[in-house]
């Protein structure tokens, strides 16, 4: 059944190169959706000239209900009391367990397989994170937490054996519901890979058409056989598989699809099988030997075809691009003395090198610096440059305390060519706020105040839901109102609308906001600072977190030594988040409660509660200006009173609207922007009016679009429901939409 609505809701894309349109009658599953909705990180590149005015994929949501199932393996659990590498090495000696360091892991004996008489030799097989404890034996697969192997020792050690079973650990217990979950993704796993087709087996125009679509005409047939890409028909989609380390069984599939933009352009779109919280694969890794000393990291599958191809070394793509580098994956990359990471030829994917070297180990680290000759390595591969001589030419991710300009003269040229990367991720839904600080940036510390009760935490809600939809992987601290009603709020604002009055949508949107990369911090109410830094160190290391929100500073001044005045805690507190947001490469948004002012006065910097040291050590001081006195639209406003990036400063209206829980509602008529240099504000006129600049972006978009609207189909919102949660009966209409009984089909004007 399952198998059956997910190849009904595909189509051959170029079954014939004379495709213009779909056919008019398409069911895409709710699966299929996924692959269809484009990664906002992906980059997107100019369409080929053979693809002009083509339609390739579409897609509409399909609602229905699906039973609520509690998945307890994906419960965040924070240690309270963090483990270090000394007890780890303390307690193993205690237990007479030979061990020696790793790069990232301790390396011991496997306590799951028997030892072998005779020899001499331990097999060194299981890997001790040194940061978390969490362990792997890569021959037997069986890992756990830190307390999970502590049992397992004690049980050794009071039962006197030499070797424990494997299903010595049972883990969560599943319900049946989960299980059938699971058998029903590895089938699909299992009927996907047999329906794919290799390249070699496709007629040559074909596989010629099919390269270029995903720009690997440079990629010969041997090496996509070798790594065992395939081509998945009904999508047009390549295949990559994910193939046991241990028996070389096939354990997952990632599948990518390429759609047409409006703006004329190709947007790669990714899907996993099993789904991506338990796809933990490093793409190309049964090609590597296990004499191999040296691997490349790279962020997508295709450019490590390009690396393998053009430089025969080994080669191995992260899971989740630069998103995230899981700690799961480290014990496989143990054995490289020498890790070149190329994860991409823009700035985003420079960041995310360093970050992850710091988890591979600096010193066996070198890092391919972007620029103009040393582009991603697909692209590389595409220009006829040397990847060879690129990765030789990489430099050491390790630094000393003391560095020359000689030393920095590279990295300053790079901020010169990327001003664009360099200012960080845009919001989509504040872009007054991007034309003042430019961007959002790792590594800062951003204070936000506001009057009590003027809507700060669903402001900053709204402001760090934008940046998690663009890839920003987002912690909250949320120490004032409890965890569900902020998701709550949340989910209202990703949605767009109140799911109050549109229960039977609940679903389908709940499933979309799930797969962000956001993540909870289970405290509330009053709390010590060195337990939420921990929390915080711990997450950035699990879920490379990149943005971290806490709400608010206060709550956390009464666990303070009660011996030292308010003011000196509170420096403390604000200096220990600004060593944090500078040594993990984390933004750190702080909000804080200003003093209490006059109904009629706007607040300053100076308004902020404490001393200077907040607004000073702040890289972004944000304030929510509120006329108490006025209840007509234009009642509240944003200023950007400090932004260290490049000084610019200015405020700008907000209109709050009540049904959706947003402040990014577009205004009614031209307001105009107030850029203000220092404490004085400019004219209004020019072009610091966001209208003009609104219209500036929008003639330009349309001058850009080379696809007609009548050619495209967009993805529509969800209609509208019964109210009720239960599943509808559906019919299929046209259009590839799945509608409740006696429902109309959307237009386009709704």
């Amino acid at each position: 059944m399952w198998r059956s609505g997910f190849l009904k809701g595909t189509t051959c894309l170029l079954a014939a190169r004379s495709i213009r349109t779909l056919p008019s009658q398409i069911c895409l599953s709710s699966f299929l959706v996924r692959i269809l909705l484009p990664r906002q990180h992906t980059p997107r590149v100019p369409v080929p000239s053979c693809y002009q005015g083509q339609v390739w994929v579409t897609s509409l949501p399909v609602f229905g209900t699906r039973s609520y199932k509690r998945d307890t393996k994906s419960i965040l659990e924070f240690p309270v009391d963090p483990i270090t590498v000394t007890d780890i090495k303390q307690y193993l000696r205690s237990k007479a367990i030979p061990f020696h360091d790793g790069y990232s892991c301790l390396h011991a004996p496997s306590i799951f397989l028997d030892p072998v008489v005779g020899t001499g030799k331990e097999n060194f097989t299981m890997f001790i994170d040194k940061t978390t404890g969490q362990f792997l034996c890569k021959e037997t697969l069986v890992e756990g937490s830190w307390e999970d192997l502590q049992d397992c020792l004690e049980v050794m050690q009071k039962e006197e054996q030499a070797s424990l079973s494997p299903d010595v650990l049972l883990g969560y217990p599943e319900s049946l519901e989960e299980r059938e979950e699971k058998e029903q993704e590895f089938r699909e796993v299992q009927r996907i890979w047999s329906s794919a087709v290799p390249f070699s087996d496709l007629p040559d125009e074909e596989a010629q058409l099919v390269k270029t679509m995903f720009q690997i005409g440079k990629i010969s047939n041997a090496t996509l056989k070798k790594f065992g890409v395939r081509l998945f028909k009904p999508t047009k989609s390549l295949v990559f598989p994910w193939f046991s380390g241990r028996d070389s069984s096939l354990r997952g599939v990632k599948l990518l699809s390429a759609q047409r933009t409006e703006s004329g352009t190709v947007a790669y779109a990714e899907v996993t099988v099993p789904k991506a919280s338990s796809y933990n694969n490093l793409f190309g890794l049964p090609m590597v030997g296990r004499m191999d000393t040296e691997v490349i990291l790279t962020g997508r599958e295709v450019d490590t075809l390009a690396v393998s191809q053009a430089t025969g070394l080994p080669s191995v793509a992260l899971p989740r691009g630069v998103n995230a580098l899981p700690p799961a994956l480290l014990p496989y990359l143990e054995q490289f003395k020498r890790v070149t990471l190329w994860l991409g030829g823009d700035m985003r994917s420079w960041e995310a090198s360093k970050i992850f070297s710091r988890k591979l180990g600096l010193k066996r680290c070198s890092l391919v610096r972007p620029g103009e000759f040393q582009p991603c390595p697909l692209e590389a591969l595409g220009q006829g440059r040397n990847l060879a001589r690129i990765v030789r030419a990489s430099i050491p991710a390790a630094h000393k305390s003391i560095v020359s300009f000689r030393q920095l003269r590279d990295d300053v040229y790079g901020e010169l060519v990327n001003t664009e990367q360099v200012a960080g991720v845009k919001w989509t839904r504040f872009p007054e706020l991007n034309r003042i600080m430019k961007g959002h940036r790792k590594g800062e510390l951003t204070v936000f105040t506001g009057p009590t009760g003027s809507g700060k935490t669903t402001f900053i809600s709204e402001f760090a839901l934008d940046l998690c939809m663009q890839g920003v992987n987002t912690l909250w601290g949320s120490f004032e109102i409890n965890n569900v009603r902020l998701a709550k709020i949340m989910l209202t604002q990703f949605a767009m609308r109140r799911l109050e009055e549109n229960l039977g949508e609940y679903d389908w949107w709940a499933d979309r906001f799930e797969d962000l990369a956001l993540y909870f911090m289970t405290f509330h109410g009053q709390q010590n600072i060195k337990a939420v830094l921990d929390t915080m160190q711990h997450a950035v290391y699990l879920y490379d977190i990149g943005h971290v929100v806490i709400d608010n500073l206060q709550f956390m001044m009464g666990q303070e030594n009660t011996s030292v005045d308010k003011f000196t805690a509170q420096d403390h507190i604000i200096g220990s988040f600004r060593r944090f947001a500078t040594d993990s490469g984390c933004h750190v948004t702080l909000i804080i409660h200003p003093r209490k002012e006059e109904d009629d006065r706007e607040l300053q910097t100076a308004s902020i509660f404490g001393t200077a040291k907040a607004s000073q050590e702040a890289d972004n001081v944000l304030i929510l200006q509120e006329k108490k006195l006025v209840t007509c639209p234009g009642r509240r406003s944003l200023q950007v009173a400090k932004n260290r990036f490049d000084g610019d400063v200015g405020i700008f209206p907000l209109e709050f609207n009540k049904s959706s829980l947003t402040f990014s509602t577009p205004l009614k008529g031209k307001h105009k922007l107030r850029k203000v240099k220092g404490d004085k504000a400019e004219g209004s006129e020019g072009e610091g009016t966001s209208g003009e600049g609104l219209k500036k972006d929008e003639t330009a978009l349309k001058k850009e679009t080379v696809v007609s609207k009548e050619n495209l189909v967009k993805l529509e919102r969800p209609p509208k429901v019964n109210k009720t949660p239960r599943a509808p009966k559906s019919t299929t209409v046209g259009r590839g939409t799945t509608l409740p009984e006696g429902k109309k089909q959307p237009s386009k004007e709704d």
